[in-house]
């Protein structure tokens, strides 16, 4: 176990160490001037210098990349004075812990540091970590309605094996793959809030957190995450539908469930204990694969829907070329991504006793 754990971790660190490579390639290249965008009007040259000498951009490419690399990394080296080679270790901006001290240089443990943003000056690390609750709270929702109502439904079927329910249940999960997220996002809420507002109660924006200016203060509203969680889990509940489907299809046709038949164990246990646990195994590497799609394909409904979570974050960013924060919202989906794979592969050795966890 130790061992799969830190190889799938070292698997990890490489995949990450390519997205930041990237990702900070990517943003360097594109075009617009932090420095013009932070001054606005105001703008001239030797102001657009001195913030540019102060953000790290008149340096070349390959230092402002190891700059950030720098950053990220919580084990890093620093001058204890600024130089151009490495960024100075400022109390303000590093919250650190000297390790070890050889001459001007210290080798420190740090929180990854992303930056601060060019338009509000705020760390990366706030922004992301006052809208990623949010979004975590709204795929959560979404991959558990999808997987609940998924795996009853494709069940459903398989069992009842009707011709018809199977060619019903294909189009469904063909048409709910192809919708796309911001089509289904402005239809449910024109139907359900505009159209059947008064029946529904549901409101067409909102998030979780709502102020009320008579005296109730901030307060958690659920009902705002019901047509955003519904539009976000209808792609996964139509995959989620199919493959359950057909994998208990295949499952059921197996020698050991017919053994299981012969040794008069009930229907009810046949199918809870044996069949589902063995079909779950493609349902289960779908669903990883979605949830961390959903926090990153979130961007259209939490935009249309108002939700305040990484999506708003993420296009309100891209409006203003605010690269730290894209480049921060890119970096943390790529972590979740990472870790709910390491937990996939667990969970398989678990469902399955024929997968090892030392492969």
């Amino acid at each position: 176990m130790i061992k799969f754990l830190i190889r799938r971790l070292w698997y990890g660190l490489w995949v990450l160490f390519g997205v930041v490579t990237v990702v900070f390639l990517l943003f360097t290249v594109l075009p617009g001037d932090p420095a013009r965008m932070m001054l606005g009007q105001r703008a001239d040259i030797t102001s657009v210098e001195a913030i540019q000498r102060d953000l790290g951009l008149d340096r070349p490419v390959h230092k402002q990349y190891l700059h950030y690399l720098n950053d990220l990394s919580p084990v890093s080296v620093h001058r204890h004075q600024a130089r151009e080679s490495l960024i100075y270790l400022d109390p303000a901006t590093y919250s650190y812990r000297s390790l070890l001290s050889a001459g001007e240089y210290t080798l420190v443990i740090k929180k990854p540091y992303l930056r601060r943003s060019y338009q509000s000056d705020r760390p990366v690390t706030e922004i992301l970590a006052s809208a990623f609750p949010n979004t975590l709270l709204l795929a959560s929702v979404s991959i558990l309605f999808a997987m609940a109502i998924g795996v009853i439904i494709g069940t459903f079927i398989a069992l009842k094996r009707k011709p018809w329910l199977s060619r019903t249940a294909l189009v469904f999960s063909v048409f709910g793959m192809s919708l796309p997220s911001f089509f289904a996002a402005i239809l449910i809420a024109w139907v359900f809030a505009y159209l059947l507002g008064d029946v529904t109660g549901l409101s067409m924006t909102g998030s979780l957190y709502e102020v009320d200016d008579f005296g109730r203060g901030e307060y958690i509203e659920w009902k705002n995450l019901i047509l955003p969680a519904v539009t976000l889990g209808i792609r996964p509940l139509a995959i989620v539908t199919e493959l359950t489907r057909s994998s208990l299809n295949q499952v059921m046709a197996q020698d050991f469930i017919r053994t299981a038949r012969a040794k008069g164990l009930p229907e009810a246990k046949v199918i809870t204990r044996h069949a589902l646990k063995n079909a779950m195994n493609p349902v289960i590497t779908a669903i990883s694969g979605w949830f961390a799609s959903l926090m990153a394909g979130a961007v259209f409904v939490e935009y249309v829907f108002d939700w305040k979570g990484i999506g708003v974050v993420i296009v309100d960013a891209l409006e203003y070329y605010d690269f730290p924060v894209l480049m921060g919202a890119v970096l943390l989906i790529s972590v979740v991504l990472v870790l709910i794979n390491i937990a996939v592969d667990i969970l398989y050795a678990r469902l399955d006793p024929r997968v090892r966890l030392s492969s």
